[in-house]
């Protein structure tokens, strides 16, 4: 069967959920080889193993997190060279996409992004996208060369499927520009103890109508009732009620969760896009004609202040 790469997204060796997902998906196209770069390789291979990666190819070396992206890509590239895989799947944050489009210059391929779905095909693995800001779904694959793919967080759910997960060393040879752009410096981010907001199950976010930072704690309220993330519209992160980090939309994060639940946000095609791909979607909007409504699963015509609290209350009863 052909072989297929993922790029391990990682935290000194703890596995995130994106790249389990990536291991789902691959496997409907060939046999999972994982790509882990930098410490930790031992302790992620148990869980890679667990999720169906037959190998994991590591290595470590300080200009891994000296550098930016470029010794990433030198260590990818070596593995492509070692595995010639059927495909390159990547997890589709920034740095994954940049990692993805450099590697898919390097040796002449097409490169899909954002593919929230993956299919084996007569001719080569299909991906799926949401297109236009969501508005069609399309089909596409890569004509030319090694497809390079990078996929959408929640676009599946991991699947245990116990492979032997083995440990090989791979060797890399760091290029001149591998050592371009240093990180001179580090901050932590400080942790909220929420769901990371692209990864999450559960989004609840908050709009115009939330007026003001004062009043986001009923939104993350709701969110912590529920083991949610909380995001933003783009009105209320340029009003500076909540962070950029928090923002969904075209211009902010895309997030693709089981459920979102939009509280006082209008719905205009630039929040939309970043949100659309959701599973199942709520929204809470005091004007009925509110175009949020027109792509919702359910829809709660009130105001915020009176509903959102009282949904939080019924899932804590609910929880116990």
């Amino acid at each position: 069967m052909a072989e297929v790469l993922v790029y391990v997204d990682h935290v000194d060796g703890a596995v995130r959920k994106p790249t389990l997902e990536l291991l789902t998906l691959a496997r409907r196209v060939g046999d999972p080889i994982a790509v882990h770069l930098g410490p930790g390789a031992e302790e992620a291979a148990k869980v890679l193993g667990e999720h169906g990666a037959v190998k994991v190819l590591a290595a470590d070396a300080p200009e891994f997190g000296d550098y930016l992206v470029v010794p990433k890509v030198d260590a990818l590239q070596a593995a492509y060279e070692a595995v010639s895989p059927a495909a390159v799947l990547v997890p589709s944050s920034a740095e994954g996409k940049e990692i993805a489009a450099r590697l898919a210059v390097r040796i002449g391929s097409g490169i899909i992004t954002d593919a929230v779905d993956l299919e084996a095909g007569d001719e080569g693995p299909v991906a799926t996208q949401s297109v236009f800001a969501a508005s069609f779904t399309t089909k596409s694959r890569v004509t030319k060369g090694t497809p390079v793919i990078t996929v959408k967080p929640n676009s599946a759910s991991p699947e245990a499927a116990p492979a032997a997960g083995a440990v090989e060393q791979l060797a890399v040879s760091f290029g001149e520009q591998a050592t371009g752009t240093k990180v001179v410096s580090r901050t932590p981010r400080e942790s909220t103890g929420r769901p990371e907001l692209t990864e999450a199950a559960i989004v609840v976010s908050g709009g115009r109508g939330v007026n003001g930072a004062e009043n986001f704690p009923v939104i993350e309220g709701l969110a912590d009732s529920l083991g949610a993330a909380v995001g933003a519209s783009r009105a209320a992160v340029d009003a500076g009620w909540y962070p950029h980090s928090s923002q969904v939309g075209q211009t902010g994060k895309s997030v693709s969760p089981q459920l979102y639940i939009a509280a006082g946000i209008s719905g205009a095609i630039q929040h939309r896009a970043g949100m659309q791909t959701s599973k199942t979607i709520v929204a809470i909007n005091k004007d009925a004609e509110a175009p949020i409504f027109d792509l919702v699963d359910y829809g709660v015509v009130g105001d915020l202040f009176d509903v959102v609290p009282q949904l939080t209350e019924e899932v804590k009863t609910r929880k116990g």
